[in-house]
């Protein structure tokens, strides 16, 4: 066999990847971007062990703990992607940075500016 065809094969998967997980907003699409590379890299594991004529076959072992791991990661990212998309109504990654700590306004900035925490609320209604 050559190590060509599958190295080709693995690379185009892995562009194609890259490119999803860099010019796609949808959290769930670059999911999917980052699974194909991660693809990717086992077909090219897989390959150098048949090409290399491994007795212990760690190509084939390795390429099982990144599926197992690969795993993982989608399901707590799904998990992640499904809660964001029922408190906010978007996947969008841009929307996403919304989410972030507000900063906190500048020491000279006028007591009016600034909103009052819970504790402040019930001081001032007492």
């Amino acid at each position: 066999m050559h190590l060509v065809y599958p190295a080709v094969l693995a690379a185009l998967l892995f562009s194609i990847g890259l490119y999803g997980v860099l010019a796609r907003r949808n959290a769930i699409l670059v999911l999917m971007s980052v699974e194909l590379m991660l693809n990717a890299v086992n077909l090219n594991l897989v390959a150098f062990d048949v090409w290399l004529r491994d007795t212990l076959h760690a190509g084939q072992a390795l390429t099982l703990f990144v599926i197992a791991i690969a795993a993982a990661e989608i399901g707590i990212g799904l998990a992640i992607v499904l809660m964001v998309y029922r408190n906010r109504g978007t996947a969008d990654v841009d929307r996403l940075r919304d989410t972030a700590e507000r900063p906190t306004p500048a020491a000279g900035s006028p007591p009016g500016d600034q909103q009052p925490s819970t504790g402040e609320k019930a001081e001032a209604t007492a």
